[in-house]
């Protein structure tokens, strides 16, 4: 790097912009096919009542984050405007036209990104809740700064993502050491891979791997998240004023590993999981650390950054030193936070996950009848997209598109009641309601409506390799108890 200019980043450039790209592409479609049921006008936890609610006079009004919505009322066809415009940005951005002109064109191409999708998920309630949410937003913030391909990237905003990365990775490792014993005694990762919300099809053999490999594993895990993340600045040795040429070089070597490093593990996590785009933003953004010498700007810039570009970065480079100062401090408190923003923009933010690992699979499986009499009733099963069902079924690859309703499923076991929209769910199920109905894999009664839904919780846990021949199943469970007793439509 030299000066302003991060001259041997131009190719970590074009994998941060058309990855991220990418990312706000599956993030656009995996709304427009979901929002509306679960969000929307008629949804789960409707959208307009939020809204509803923030522009009223309660003073609590201003906890929501900024919203277009805000501004326009709100109906499931603009939502639907809204992410048709996202995804043909999205994609414009992948091919990598507006990075053909001066750096201000992708700049304000990932802002609209940015404030469209941001718009989405301060509506989007519980089933945007999660960090990978915040971490696409902060992302597609940086990313918008990277400039054009006829000049280098700009040094400042290079570091920046480091700072992103280094508080992914190493926000997790301190949740994760602070948290649950087992990360301590190395046998989170005995029950991980079973008991994750979502398991994909190599999960199983994952976990029946030996526990001398999973205790391995969190050492590797410990490794690559409280370590290595420091390793990702040591490129700024180069810049220190007369550094010798072995210097700078080293440097840049050491950054380029530690950044291999996070991408390995990475995609070890995206192999024996579905973790939605977490894993493949954390992939993505550890390009960050990986420069290659002459894959800078072309033309005649080359190694130069327009005055008036220098000023925006540098303006967000102090920006950013302003606004991490409370991340900065959350990741050596002792009650640290985790996916958590400190200001509206969700920029420079908290992230960390599985602080602690949970030790057996509770999946509530929801069943209705045709019958009249719920007590002497045939009862059927709907089938969810993802979540284990079926026994024999081999749980498949969504990551990174993202099944909310399925993941939220993995959630209602933990809490100590059920959320409303779980019962909304039921209701809508009763109603045969073909949005909600489209939501799931396999709906038993075809469209006709059932006279009583019920949910029951199973103890769901991987069939041994003996079990697997024997049986043919990928799932053992069993019955453990009613969660909602049977119910119908009132009248």
């Amino acid at each position: 790097m030299d000066g302003f200019a991060a001259v041997d980043f131009g190719f970590a450039r074009e994998v941060l912009q058309r990855g991220i790209a990418a990312l706000y592409l599956v993030a656009f479609v995996s709304t427009l096919n979901q929002f509306r049921p679960l969000l929307g006008e008629r949804g789960l936890l409707p959208a307009p009542e939020l809204l509803e609610w923030a522009s009223s006079s309660n003073p609590r009004r201003r906890m929501l984050r900024p919203t277009l919505f805000g501004r326009i009322r709100y109906t499931d066809r603009r939502l639907a405007v809204l992410c048709w415009a996202g995804i043909v940005l999205a994609v414009v951005l992948v091919v990598g036209i507006p990075q053909l002109g001066p750096p201000w064109v992708p700049m304000v191409c990932f802002l609209a990104l940015w404030l469209g999708y941001m718009s989405i998920t301060s509506i989007g309630q519980s089933f945007y809740g999660f960090g990978w949410e915040m971490l696409l937003l902060e992302a597609g913030f940086l990313v918008a700064f990277l400039g054009s391909g006829d000049q280098p990237p700009p040094t400042v905003v290079i570091v920046l993502l480091w700072w992103l990365l280094f508080r992914l990775e190493f926000g997790a490792g301190m949740i994760k050491i602070r948290g649950g014993r087992e990360w301590r005694d190395l046998t989170a990762l005995t029950y991980h891979h079973e008991t994750q919300p979502m398991p994909g099809p190599l999960s199983r053999q994952a976990h029946l791997l030996p526990r001398w490999f999973h205790k391995g594993e969190v050492l590797g895990n410990h490794f690559a998240q409280l370590v290595v993340p420091f390793f990702l600045f040591a490129p700024l040795l180069g810049l220190l004023p007369g550094a010798p040429p072995q210097l700078v070089e080293g440097s840049a070597i050491v950054g380029a590993v530690a950044g291999g490093i996070v991408l390995l593990t990475q995609l070890w996590l995206v192999v024996t999981g579905n973790f939605a785009w977490l894993n493949w933003a954390t992939v993505v953004l550890a390009f960050s650390a990986i420069g290659l010498p002459g894959f800078g700007g072309g033309g005649p810039s080359e190694g130069s950054l327009p005055l008036y570009w220098v000023v925006i970065t540098s303006a967000v480079g102090i920006l950013y030193l302003a606004l991490s100062w409370p991340a900065l401090r959350n990741l050596f408190a002792r009650r640290q936070l985790m996916n958590a923003s400190f200001n509206r923009w969700q920029l420079a933010n908290a992230y960390g996950a599985f602080g602690t690992v949970t030790k057996e699979r509770i999946e509530i499986v929801v069943e209705g009848t045709l019958d009249e009499d719920p007590d002497a009733a045939h009862w059927r099963e709907y089938e969810f997209t993802g979540k284990p069902g079926d026994v024999r079924r081999v749980p498949r690859q969504f990551a990174p598109y993202h099944l909310r309703l399925d993941w939220l499923m993995w959630f209602l076991p933990l809490g100590h009641s059920l959320d409303d929209w779980f019962t909304r769910f039921l209701a809508r199920l009763l109603e045969a309601d073909a949005p909600t109905l489209a939501l799931l894999r396999h709906d038993p009664f075809a469209g006709e409506r059932p006279q009583w839904v019920r949910a029951v919780a199973y103890r769901y846990r991987f069939a041994t390799r003996a079990e697997r021949r024997a049986d043919g199943v990928v799932w053992v469970r069993d019955r453990r108890r009613m969660v909602v007793h049977p119910a119908q439509l009132p009248g």
